[in-house]
């Protein structure tokens, strides 16, 4: 087991000197891009069969800029961070979080197991039917403390909402963002599938949840056992000083628990039906924070006070994502990043089966951590997939599969990921503490995909 990881700044710049560096080693390349219809707009994919060589162009001081160039890239994610965290920000100062989480835990008291099954089935659900991703980050500002109230630790905490929705995501029978696009692409019928789908789903999110609960029941009966006790210790003291002052529910905490809870069914309702994105959902949440603390009879000095000190609370999370964005803009700009993916495809045709399925799942694993983004991966490689499987023998359908499974499990756990930084931000979880805690789960999730991809190439699933 690794006994130090280095911090995430650091892990990340040099992920960009490397990506440098494969500019002067690697040649140049690319593919043909055309526009295809996807969900009512268009998207930008290659042309299996296009690469073409050309000169590399090497970058230098151009990794000082990267981060710069990342945060323009991923600038709405970057907002979005800021606006959750100063938002949250001013409805904990109002009070309403520390009574809420008072009165829920006298409520299940001698019942807190239910909480991790209850709560991560719910998440995940939503990451499977319409891709819960980004809208998983504020909520840890909630479950962190209810896990720490409950006798758990703060990594119980994030694993209720960002674990469930990750593993959600990856094991998805609907979201429109990866299983939608992907398959499209790839010329199988929309939500084809379903049934196996759902049996993924449901043995990836049982498993996981099982994990959680074990972990979850070792913590309760030694706290010490947990990485994060010396940090959840201060917290805790913290909390409990708060949930003694929250004694008291009043009208004015009901009321913002209440708004709460319409923004949480504004959100869901918003990213489902009305297309919600990064822009909309901050939007809502700094609304959010707004009334809540009008209701709380905030004057505008306090207010904005309360939201700069959440701002500066999760600027490492906003600065991180910049970096990280980084990264596939040297790969970009030095025109290797299509000679890297043609590298990569060029191997399944070569090999049998499952092995050319597990290859594919591989490939998968490998880009993600270059390109987070499920629908920028999509459109990127199963143009590509999608032919090299007729000539593998597998089917389109199990290419879709080790795309989503390569490219939903490990974003939970990879730097790169601006999602995954910026949750660990807001839940106060050092990137390494938490990479050491999930990076057994994940060997599982390997195992796991693998399997899942045996029977789809021996049945042929269609």
């Amino acid at each position: 087991m690794l006994k130090k990881v280095p911090d995430v700044f650091v892990i990340v710049f040099s992920l960009i000197i490397l990506a440098a560096v494969a500019t002067w080693v690697l040649p140049g390349g690319s593919y043909q891009r055309t526009e295809v219809k996807i969900e009512g707009g268009t998207r930008e994919v290659v042309e299996p069969g296009s690469f073409q060589t050309e000169p590399s162009v090497p970058q230098t001081v151009q990794v000082f800029t990267a981060p710069i160039h990342g945060f323009l890239k991923l600038g709405d994610i970057v907002v979005f961070i800021l606006l959750v965290g100063g938002s949250f920000a001013i409805l904990d100062a109002t009070g309403a979080i520390a009574a809420g989480i008072t009165r829920l835990v006298r409520l299940l008291r001698g019942r807190e197991f239910l909480v991790i099954p209850i709560v991560m089935t719910f998440f995940s659900f939503f990451g499977a039917a319409f891709g819960m991703c980004e809208e998983a980050i504020p909520f840890v500002l909630i479950f962190v403390p209810l896990a720490l109230a409950l006798g758990y630790d703060s990594i119980v905490g994030a694993s209720l909402s960002f674990l469930a929705a990750g593993v959600g995501f990856a094991g998805a029978f609907i979201n429109p963002f990866t299983l939608q696009i992907a398959q499209g692409l790839s010329g199988v019928p929309p939500l084809s599938g379903m049934g196996y789908r759902v049996l993924v789903w449901v043995v990836a999110t049982g498993l996981t949840i099982a994990w959680v609960m074990v972990y979850g029941a070792r913590i309760r009966r030694d706290p010490k056992a947990s990485p994060m006790y010396e940090l959840d210790r201060v917290r805790r003291e913290a909390l409990e000083a708060r949930e003694t002052e929250a004694a008291v529910f009043t009208w004015r905490h009901g009321l913002n628990l209440a708004i709460l809870a319409t923004v949480v069914i504004a959100m869901i309702y918003g990213s489902w039906k009305l297309k919600w994105y990064i822009v909309e959902l901050g939007g809502l949440f700094f609304a959010m924070g707004i009334v809540t603390g009008l209701v709380s009879g905030m004057g505008p000095n306090r207010l904005a006070k309360a939201f700069v000190t959440g701002c500066k609370d999760i600027v490492g999370a906003a600065l991180i994502v910049g970096f990280a964005g980084g990264i596939l803009v040297v790969l970009q700009d030095g025109h290797v990043m299509d000679t890297i993916l043609h590298g990569m495809a060029s191997l399944t045709s070569r090999l049998p089966g499952v092995v050319s399925a597990w290859v594919m799942y591989g490939i998968q694993l490998g880009i993600n951590f270059f390109i987070p983004s499920g629908s920028t991966k999509a459109a990127l490689t199963m143009p590509l997939m999608a032919p090299l499987a007729d000539l593998s023998g597998i089917t389109r359908q199990t290419a879709v599969l080790a795309y989503q499974l390569g490219d939903g499990f490990t974003n939970m756990i990879i730097p790169t990921s601006g999602v995954t930084v910026g949750t660990l931000a807001m839940a106060k979880i050092p990137f390494e503490k938490w990479f050491r805690w999930n990076l057994p789960m994940q060997g599982m999730f390997v195992l796991l995909s693998l399997a899942f991809l045996v029977w789809p190439v021996l049945a042929h699933w269609q």
